[in-house]
């Protein structure tokens, strides 16, 4: 599945979205907004109980078979929230302990007693490895009095020892695997959590930190006011491609063929794509195309479209594309 939502075999989805529904017509949509109790419950993400179990391996000789235990990692399992059976999520190391979804969404209710945010979206995807939760905050941007941006704090947890669990501001609603965040100078737009012993209390201390959102989305403001009002030129957008993905290695063969159609497709986004419309010939139009093509356009493995759209929404929810989101801003901002 290119949205990696988790289906069960009954026909349902863990996923519910507030008001609207998702591009990939999954799951549940409320007619307003949620607790994160409501949004645990629809989603199906309550009740989990994740633990660890111990791990045995199985050796057959010619002498007979032996079970052999394996002291440095452990089995992350869970309660399958249908049928109620334990089931496998993932293998771990002895430093390892689970963050329950009923911590996960307690800090943010913590954050929305704080904001006035409200729960947005919440899903659990590749088969409960990993969970999602996102809240509205409750003030948007409309940057040049033309290009209404929203804001929202998205929380993301890994029960396979895959990502820390990791909280971000990002202007993209999550709606599945895909999401994208700007590096604001002075201001944090990320915290990550590792599944510690101690993982608990750098929660807190995450909450502690994320006091510093209302700093992000301000500095977020401006800059991209500053951008919106800031022209900018074709030529200008291929230099920063160019230094965004250290231009084309060869004049020749792959390497040339792999410039000339990402370049073909943000040049096409920048100046054509009905999504840039409203802010056509800005440097807020080029990190916007920058950003589009990176979460919806740039290559990825996989042999068909729906394993590449696959994999694309994989690196992005795992911080993978973060390097670049971040490089993409320090280039067209003012």
């Amino acid at each position: 599945m290119a949205h990696e939502i988790e289906q069960f075999a009954d026909g349902s989805a863990a996923f519910v979205s507030a008001r609207q529904s998702a591009w990939h017509g999954l799951g549940t949509v409320t007619t307003g907004a949620m607790t994160a109790e409501e949004a645990m419950a629809t989603a199906y993400l309550s009740g989990w109980d994740v633990r660890l179990l111990g791990l045995s391996a199985t050796d057959i000789t010619p002498e007979g078979v032996r079970s052999i235990e394996v002291p440095s990692h452990y089995a992350s399992v869970r309660t399958h929230p249908k049928t109620g059976t334990t089931e496998t999520l993932g293998v771990v190391g002895t430093d390892y302990h689970p963050v329950q979804n009923e911590e996960h969404a307690e800090f943010l209710n913590l954050l929305a007693d704080e904001s006035g945010a409200h729960f947005e979206t919440a899903g659990s995807l590749k088969g409960g490895r990993q969970v999602f939760l996102t809240m509205k905050l409750p003030t948007g941007m409309t940057l040049g009095g033309r290009d209404r941006t929203d804001l929202y704090i998205a929380a993301f947890n890994s029960h396979d020892g895959s990502t820390a669990f990791r909280v971000v501001v990002t202007p993209v609603r999550v709606v599945c695997a895909n999401t994208q965040r700007a590096a604001i100078k002075g201001a944090v737009s990320s915290y990550a959590v590792r599944h510690t012993a101690g993982a608990k209390a750098r929660i807190a201390q995450a909450r502690q930190a994320l006091g510093l959102v209302w700093e992000y989305t301000e500095q977020f403001e401006q800059a991209a006011q500053r951008m919106i009002e800031a022209e900018m030129t074709l030529s200008e957008l291929r230099t920063v491609v160019d230094k965004l993905w250290d231009g084309p290695k060869s004049d020749k063969g792959r390497a040339k063929t792999n410039s000339e159609q990402r370049w073909g497709q943000i040049s096409h986004l920048f100046s054509q794509a009905d999504t840039q419309a409203e802010i056509r010939g800005t440097r807020w139009a080029g990190y916007n195309a920058l950003t589009e093509y990176a979460n919806h356009f740039a290559p990825s493995r996989g042999r068909t479209a729906e394993e590449k759209t696959a994999a694309r929404a994989e690196r992005i929810i795992t911080g993978s594309a973060d390097a670049l989101m971040e490089r993409a801003f320090a280039l067209t901002t003012v």
